[in-house]
């Protein structure tokens, strides 16, 4: 089998050197390393080497296999292009601060450079970007700080199905619009909570995620009843107004849980309990992706309060900068525009907000 295109070892070397103190041809050797002939002369060229006989010098064609190895592997390591980011440390510690301090991808930390107005000697795109990590290029930034980057790939878990029953009207039955994310407000919503066994206390975090805008409200409730949850969203709608409540929610989907489980008193104003206030959709079991900007929306809460947190010690305002983190965090499918900045444009556009 021939050696389709790969460079040749450290024994093909040896073995060249071998044939040629034999007097092998050049063809005999590239038929036996399975290589173009002129790859031998080549590499026999590359690797002469001098000695000295008495006090002359005397050059002659001897192969010198350790000298040729040492030289490519030279070779190998200075091969490419040379860094960009060279010595433009101002661009690397932005890069780094805004990664490990302020939680950024890679992709956001450049997008902040253009939000923010700020110019440094040398530019670099996001797949160069995650290069230079992995090559371990920056002082104290590695794949290992990345928010996903080292969660990639974990192993399949098979979800065990029960044939638990669907509460309230089913998603089948939302309109098309919904789906399609052309208008707005249309919500997705869930509970973020310790783990299974990881915390004695119920405290818990209850999400509300807009589909078109991305925006996200996070309320702290003391526990994941079904009672709760409806006076979050009580005191939510009596926050907003009535009137502006039923405008800016139109309809919210939530995934079977049992918190959600009271679907006629999620629907019900709170202020005038003969209207409803929003429209309640629930998804099929076991279908979060059903729910994908609210799923998305609480793997960046996990990086902020990562499983196993007590949230009865997450003060109100952990959750409020939480939530501002998130929603001033530059989306790519938005130009990098945050999810704020969305809200605010569709409030504007329904004279909301002037």
């Amino acid at each position: 089998m021939g050696h389709c295109f790969s460079h040749l070892t450290k024994y093909d070397r040896y073995k060249l050197e071998t044939m040629l103190n034999m007097k092998c041809s050049k063809k005999q050797i590239a038929e036996e390393l399975h290589v173009h002939i002129s790859t031998v002369y080549r590499e026999i060229k590359r690797a002469r080497w001098q000695y000295l006989d008495g006090d002359t010098w005397i050059v002659e064609d001897r192969y010198n296999p350790d000298g040729a190895e040492k030289r490519y592997r030279e070779n190998l390591a200075a091969k490419g292009a040379p860094l960009k980011i060279g010595n433009d440390y101002e661009l690397a510690d932005y890069i780094e601060r805004k990664i490990l301090d302020e939680d950024r991808s890679p992709a956001a930390a450049l997008a902040d450079i253009k939000l923010e107005g700020k110019t440094f000697k040398t530019s670099i795109c996001v797949s160069t970007l995650y290069s230079y990590i992995t090559k371990g290029v920056f002082l104290s930034l590695t794949n290992a700080d990345l928010p996903e980057k080292p969660k990639r790939k974990r192993p399949y878990r098979t979800v065990k199905k029960t044939g638990k029953r669907q509460n309230g009207k089913s998603i089948d039955k939302r309109p098309e619009e919904v789906e399609r994310r052309t208008t707005f407000g249309h919500w997705e919503g869930d509970t973020v909570y310790s783990g299974k066994g990881k915390c004695k206390t119920t405290s818990a975090l209850l999400t509300l995620n807009e589909r078109k805008t991305r925006k996200d409200i996070i309320i702290g409730i003391p526990n994941r009843k079904a009672e709760t949850v409806v006076k979050a969203l009580d005191a939510l709608e009596r926050k907003c107004g009535a009137k502006r409540f039923r405008v800016i929610f139109k309809s919210i989907t939530f995934d079977n849980g049992s918190e959600f489980s009271a679907a006629e008193e999620l629907e019900r104003s709170a202020v005038n309990k003969t209207i409803p206030r929003t429209k309640v959709y629930f998804c099929h079991p076991y279908s979060s992706w059903e729910r994908g900007s609210n799923e998305n929306a609480n793997s960046m809460i996990r990086r902020r309060h990562p499983k196993g947190t007590d949230f009865s010690k997450v003060s109100a305002a952990e959750i409020a900068a939480t939530e501002e983190w998130i929603n001033n965090y530059p989306r790519k499918i938005f130009g990098y525009k945050s999810s704020e900045v969305m809200f605010r444009e569709c409030l504007r556009e329904i004279g909301l907000i002037a």
